[in-house]
Formats: C-alpha cells, sequence, structure tokens
C-alpha cells in the first residue's frame, strides 16, 4: 500500500480512541471520506497518474478505504453499546428482593411435594426420568397392556391430536396418533426399551384427562410413578417400598393398606390407602393415595424383557392429592389460580 494510504489509516487508528459521541463520530468520519476528506483527496489523485499505474493505485484506495470501514464500524458498535448502557443504567442485582415487596417468591406448593417425594425415594436408590407430554398411542397404551377397546382410549377420556399433527413420536408398531399423555406410565416403556434390568426409577410429571373441573379433578394434573425391575422381585417388596414411602411423608405412625383393584398394565393390582392419626383431616380413616401392582407379563414382552426372568412393581400417585392431604386444601383448583393469598401460605 502506498506510504501516504498507510500513514493515513494509522492517523485514523490512533485518533478513533477519542470518539466517544456520535457527533465526534460524524466529525471523525468526515476527516477521512468526506467531501473534504484525506481519503478522498487522495482518490483524486488517480486521475494525474499514467494509464499503467491506475489499477495498482485504485486496488491500494480499495485497501485503504475498507480499513477505514472497519476502523468505523467498530467505532460506532462501541459507541452504541455505551449509549445502551447509559440508558439501562447500573447493573441490577437480580438475588435482591423486588423494593418494597416484603413477600420474596417461593417454589409453588405442587413444585415442593414433588421434590420431597423425588427425594424420599433418591434416599433408597430410584432415579429420576422424565419424559415428553405429547405421546403416541403405543407408548401410552399399547405397551402398556391397553386394548383398543378400553375406555381410557376413547374421545370422551383422552385429548388426541388430529391424525395429521407430526411431533416426532414414531412407535414400536409404526402408529403416529398423537396424544397428551393421560399418566407418566409412558415413561416406565421408554425407559425399558433403552436400558436393561436392574431398572428402578420415579417420573413425575404433568398429565392430561378430559376431566370436568371441580374440587377433586383437573384436566392438567401432576402424577409420579415408579418402577422396579430385578430378579426375584415380589409384592412384598412393594408393599415395604409403599410403608417406607407413605411413613416417610405422612409420619412414622402412617399405615397402609392394599385393596384388589384392576389396571391393565399390573397383575396382581392394588389400590393403596393410608391412615395416619397426625392429619386432623384423615386421622384413623382410610384414604386412598395410589395405585400399583406387579408388571404384567405383557408389559415386559413389549420391552423385550424375559418375563420368565424378571418381575418388577410399578406405582402411581398424584402429586395434587398428597399435596391437598399435607396441607389441607380443600379444591384443587386452588393450586392454578395463581392467588398470592393462597400460594404465599407456603414460602
Amino acid at each position: 500500500m502506498d506510504e501516504t494510504l498507510q500513514a493515513l489509516i494509522d492517523k485514523a487508528a490512533k485518533q478513533v480512541d477519542g470518539v466517544k459521541t456520535r457527533a465526534e463520530f460524524e466529525a471523525f468520519k468526515a476527516r477521512f471520506v468526506g467531501p473534504a476528506g484525506e481519503l478522498t483527496a487522495a482518490m483524486k489523485r488517480i486521475a494525474t497518474l499514467p494509464k499503467e499505474e491506475k489499477p495498482a493505485f485504485g486496488k491500494r484506495i480499495n485497501e485503504a478505504k475498507q480499513a477505514l470501514e472497519s476502523l468505523f464500524d467498530d467505532c460506532l458498535r462501541a459507541i452504541s453499546r455505551d449509549e445502551l448502557a447509559a440508558r439501562i443504567g447500573p447493573p441490577v442485582d437480580v438475588t435482591l428482593p423486588a423494593p418494597g415487596d416484603p413477600h420474596p417468591g417461593s417454589l409453588h406448593p405442587l413444585t415442593q411435594v414433588r421434590d420431597e417425594i423425588c427425594r424420599i425415594f433418591r434416599q433408597i436408590g430410584f432415579s429420576v426420568a422424565e419424559g415428553p407430554e405429547v405421546e403416541t398411542e403405543y407408548f401410552c397404551f399399547d405397551a402398556l397392556n391397553t386394548p383398543a377397546d378400553h375406555p381410557a382410549r376413547d374421545l370422551q377420556d383422552t385429548y388426541y391430536f388430529p391424525e395429521s399433527a407430526k411431533f416426532g413420536n414414531i412407535s414400536k408398531n409404526g402408529t403416529e396418533r398423537n396424544l397428551l399423555r393421560t399418566h407418566t406410565s409412558s415413561v416406565q416403556i421408554r425407559t425399558m426399551l433403552k436400558e436393561e434390568p436392574p431398572v428402578r426409577i420415579i417420573s413425575p410429571g404433568r398429565c392430561f384427562r378430559r376431566d370436568t373441573a371441580d374440587a377433586t379433578h383437573s384436566a392438567n394434573f401432576h402424577q409420579v410413578e415408579g418402577l422396579c425391575v430385578d430378579k426375584n422381585v415380589s409384592v412384598k417388596d412393594l408393599k415395604a417400598l409403599l410403608d417406607y414411602f407413605i411413613k416417610s411423608l405422612l409420619g412414622a405412625d402412617a399405615r397402609t393398606r392394599f385393596r384388589p383393584h384392576f389396571f391393565p398394565y399390573t397383575e396382581p393390582s392394588f389400590e393403596v390407602d393410608f391412615a395416619s392419626s397426625h392429619l386432623a383431616k384423615v386421622g384413623s380413616k382410610w384414604i386412598e393415595i395410589a395405585g400399583c401392582g406387579m408388571v404384567h407379563p405383557s408389559v415386559f414382552e413389549s420391552v423385550g424383557y424375559d418375563p420368565e426372568t424378571y418381575s418388577g412393581y410399578a406405582f402411581g400417585m398424584g402429586i395434587e392429592r398428597i399435596a391437598m392431604i399435607l396441607h389441607g386444601v380443600d379444591d384443587i383448583r386452588y393450586f392454578y389460580q395463581n392467588d398470592h393469598r393462597f400460594l404465599k401460605q407456603f414460602a
């Protein structure tokens, strides 16, 4: 590059640090590329050069122009950042409580209960597994031994998506009928398809059913389900686990009992009741709290486990129901109304 042009670039590089405002920037830029600017004057020299020197000189002019434009761009970005910082003001410490608000935020009561349930099960070797809320019929029903004519699969009980909706869920048997999961048992299937026994997981998450909202029902709710698969797992192990869980959650005097029931994915199946004298609204009265059973052999076959070698148990319970029992809440809708008067009680 011509020495004069290089000197011009060096001069601009030294002066640019002193440019702090847009007005200064415009004046600075004009000194070099304005109508009377130094680079503009250098460009006019091209008319006085011999024809054979013009291409090389024109190339050097373009290189000098590009170098100046890069300086101008960096300078303008720095000015813009300074202007934005001045408008925003000094940094805010987001960990401080809001001015004038004596009530700092806290976890939602359902989150608190979910975390406590997970803590109890983690202590005895269970890991937490999660899965998608949009599922296919395979993961939600077919793999769980739920026949096509089961009432849970009716349109009036389950939220289905249009057949054309694609969410990337392709089931093992090829179906792509999508729905909002009705339970987190689908996570058990996904886990068993990925992992070999032994398996010990809990799967908390949001579920959806076509329920009419009232004091004890909601179309949107939360469940936590558990699965244990290994050799020689028995009903005795299931009862011992749920006894431990209920006592850890509700107190050492809590008692549990099993009642025969039916679930398509467990055999035998049970409803779980509890009683606890220290809970004023429960006392010695038996209250249903969960469902459980031994995993059905058909479920093991659908995920490639040998039911002659492995056995297992599964259980599930509603997080809202547990929260209502623990805190004496008599209407499930309170958890979703975002009423600060209600929520601050759990801070």
